[in-house]
Parts: structure tokens; C-alpha cells; sequence
């Protein structure tokens, strides 16, 4: 019976462990994908390189897949583990940033806006695909640290032990080159 009592926190709980690996394969995809110098060059030679375009396309995956499940899943399933009410997307994104989760609502739509173009509006305009990529390499690290707030809420706020979370994510560090 105490299982069921505790059915939100379970389901949050299972959502972070995901969103963590989701997150390790995002920092993966990121170091590699933007230890390239990335501009519109670059992505008007991607037919040349293959390796490039599949590095690419991983990268946009994974940046897509960790927002929306985090947006869709995660930020509820947190509300509902600490007894709040989620509603729309926006109404749920608006209280994780008035709790401390979300830096800012705003942000993260204007990430979700640019996955959409990453994904539906691919390499029409190399330039901006170019700037695209380099916006979404920031949008990356507001991911990685707000999956690391909600496990740092898990921690003090709910009390949870660390041994019962999955680990914080490492911050991206961006990587500089020579052009």
C-alpha cells in the first residue's frame, strides 16, 4: 500500500534517472560535436563528411529528446511528487521558475522554438543552421543545470539520500579552437 501512496515520487524518481542518461549522452554528443569549429562552411560541407552529419544528427536528437522529456515528464512528475498541481506547459514551466528549477521560462521556450528549426528547418540556410547550432550549444548547458537543480531539490527539499539519485550531470565547459 505505502507504494501506491508514494507513486509520484517513484515515477519522479524513475523520470530523473532517465533524464540523467539522457543527459550523459547530450554532454557526449556535445564535446565531440562542438570541439569542431562550427559555422556555415561547416555545415555547407557536411555531405563531404558523413561522420559529421551522423555526429550532427545525434547531437540535435539528444538535445531535443532531453528537453522534451523533461518538459513533458520530469518537471510534472517533480509538482506532483511535491504535492503541487502541474497544468499546461507553460503553467508547469512558469512554477518550476518561481520554485528555483528553471532559471527562466522564456529561455526555455526560445529553446524549444530553436529545436523545432534544428529538426524541421534543416540546413536551408547553412549561416543560420550555423548560429542555430551555436545557440543550441548554450541551450544545452541550461538543460544539464536544471536537470542538476531538480536533483538538488530531490536532495533538500524532499530529503531523498544521494545514493538514491542518479549523479549531478557535469556542467559543459565550452571548448575553444583555433580558426
Amino acid at each position: 500500500m505505502s507504494s501506491i501512496l508514494n507513486l509520484p515520487v517513484v515515477r519522479f524518481l524513475d523520470t530523473l534517472a532517465i533524464v540523467a542518461k539522457e543527459g550523459k549522452h547530450l554532454a557526449y554528443s556535445w564535446n565531440g560535436l562542438f570541439a569542431q569549429g562550427i559555422d556555415a562552411q561547416w555545415v555547407q560541407q557536411l555531405e563531404m563528411h558523413p561522420d559529421r552529419a551522423e555526429q550532427l544528427e545525434a547531437y540535435v536528437s539528444r538535445f531535443g529528446r532531453m528537453q522534451d522529456t523533461t518538459a513533458d515528464k520530469l518537471l510534472p512528475r517533480w509538482l506532483l511528487a511535491l504535492a503541487e498541481r502541474p497544468g499546461s506547459q507553460i503553467e508547469t514551466l512558469n512554477l518550476s521558475e518561481r520554485l528555483g528549477v528553471l532559471t527562466s521560462t522564456e529561455k526555455w521556450l526560445e529553446a524549444r522554438n530553436l529545436r523545432n528549426r534544428l529538426v524541421y528547418e534543416y540546413i536551408t540556410n547553412p549561416a543560420s543552421f550555423a548560429e542555430d547550432l551555436l545557440l543550441a550549444k548554450d541551450y544545452s548547458v541550461m538543460l544539464i543545470e536544471t536537470f542538476n537543480r531538480i536533483r538538488q531539490d530531490a536532495l533538500t527539499r524532499m530529503a531523498h539520500k544521494p545514493e538514491s539519485l542518479p549523479e549531478a550531470l557535469p556542467i559543459l565547459i565550452p571548448v575553444f579552437f583555433e580558426s
